[in-house]
């Protein structure tokens, strides 16, 4: 068992890798250096209330940020159909209550395959290797109320409407509810 997972993870990240183009991957978390085209995408702090992650008010703010993206491929419209996101993120998030915070490392890569009419939020295919920051809500998602960290190589969908199906190849998701609450 143990040697087909290996081989499982082999072949995955060997796949993964010569999907993406050399110079997707920028040095220390910073743009490569000429004239691609990625550009910086700040990540904006959060409050949310009890109840709409964790079971108490929460909020989260980059401590360092330095994640950019590049448009891979775009409709007839113009609107984007493929980017990839990647760089250093380091968020801490809070348990507005308490005033107990944990900081987390959520470095992910993640091409983003959107369909007609979709956004980085909806009618989109998230395939990821490595850590993000995701909120699953209460009947909105195949896992319970959270605010996770899932890290791994995986993939998240999220419908038209808004729900979030979280689907690993290897790896797993850490609440950072259960770190936080009171």
């Amino acid at each position: 068992m143990r040697r087909f997972t290996y081989l499982a993870v082999a072949t995955a990240t060997a796949v993964l890798l010569a999907a993406v183009p050399a110079s997707a991957a920028p040095d220390n978390g910073r743009p490569p250096s000429g004239d691609d085209e990625w550009v910086p995408v700040p990540s904006a702090p959060f409050e949310q209330e009890a109840g709409v992650t964790c079971d108490f008010p929460i909020s989260g703010e980059p401590v360092l940020d330095r994640v950019v993206k590049m448009v891979l491929a775009t409709y007839p419209d113009g609107s984007s159909k493929r980017e990839i996101y990647t760089g250093a993120l380091i968020y801490r998030v809070t348990n507005t209550s308490t005033g107990e915070s944990v900081e987390v490392d959520i470095s992910g890569t993640s091409v983003l395959q959107m369909r007609p009419g979709g956004s980085y939020s909806n009618n989109v295919t998230w395939r990821v290797w490595g850590p993000i920051l995701l909120g699953m809500h209460k009947d909105r998602s195949n896992y319970p109320s959270g605010m996770y960290v899932p890290n791994g190589i995986y993939t998240l969908d999220v419908s038209e409407s808004g729900y979030r199906t979280l689907r690993f190849t290897v790896g797993s998701a850490h609440n950072l509810c259960d770190d936080l609450q009171p």
